[in-house]
């Protein structure tokens, strides 16, 4: 890799020290040719790819990274993980599943959660007959965001839906029913795969580091985030948590282009 063809702003970047790096482009700047170059970069200096972990939006783009990082260096990164932030989590789930399941863990897709939704709405006989009541797939959805943003419902159907809220009491018997069905029955939807993740990394109590915590830190030294301007809080919390307070994390964003600032 020769890293005079990066410009003065992408080779500061892509050479920074050990640490905490945050890097701030705007469209077509070379955000991904930066992190690319970084991984390669890395590799040269003597760490192992296996010690890396690159956490994009979509596993398409990671795949890509490797790959031009790859072909860069003109040989494969053995042991270096990509993927976004609900692969990783669910990867290590999988391993460590939550401490309330009492078998293997399945994960549901949009539609699952939304017929799960419509049995315990069902077996609860709520709002039956009550064409007012928004569809099953609107209730998902709120949910979710209720998730991600993680405020209470009656708040986000204040501030986004007030037509709703004559439904809210109904809606929180529902997201109750829900997660216990979920728990129940070895269940996590989409976002319950983030909030999972880390409570297995912060532990029972905040004075003492979970193990697992401590062995993903060793593993992945140097982790870095493309999009950072679209991660929640749980996500940001996650990087914090594998990185420790002395981790090596390199964030690349572009503030003028968050997709997912409505969650």
């Amino acid at each position: 890799m020769d890293a005079n063809t990066l410009n003065p702003s992408q080779h500061k970047a892509v050479t920074a020290p050990d640490g905490t790096v945050l890097i701030i482009a705007g469209a077509g700047s070379g955000k991904t040719r930066t992190i690319v170059h970084r991984i390669a970069w890395l590799v040269q200096q003597g760490i192992d790819p296996s010690s890396m972990l690159l956490l994009t939006f979509t596993r398409k783009a990671s795949q890509e990274m490797i790959q031009r990082a790859t072909e860069l260096l003109g040989h494969t990164l053995t042991g270096l993980h990509g993927g976004t932030f609900h692969s990783v989590a669910f990867s290590i789930l999988r391993q460590h599943r939550p401490s309330w399941a009492t078998g293997p863990i399945t994960i549901m897709d949009m539609p699952d959660a939304v017929s799960s939704i419509q049995h315990c709405k069902e077996h609860l006989s709520l709002a039956k007959g009550d064409k007012s009541f928004p569809k099953t797939q609107t209730v998902s959805r709120l949910f979710s965001k209720v998730r991600n943003k993680e405020v209470l419902l009656a708040d986000l159907i204040k501030q986004e839906s007030p037509h709703l809220l004559v439904h809210v009491d109904t809606f929180n018997t529902l997201y109750q029913e829900y997660s216990s069905y979920k728990k129940i029955n070895n269940l996590l939807d989409y976002d319950d795969l983030l909030f999972e993740f880390e409570s297995l990394l912060t532990g029972p109590s905040e004075d003492s580091i979970p193990e697992l915590t401590q062995k993903l830190r060793e593993k992945y030294r140097y982790i870095m985030v493309d999009e950072y301007q679209d991660t929640n809080g749980v996500q940001a919390r996650l990087i914090k948590l594998l990185t420790g307070e002395k981790g090596n994390t390199m964030a690349v964003g572009d503030d003028a282009q968050s997709i997912y600032a409505f969650r």
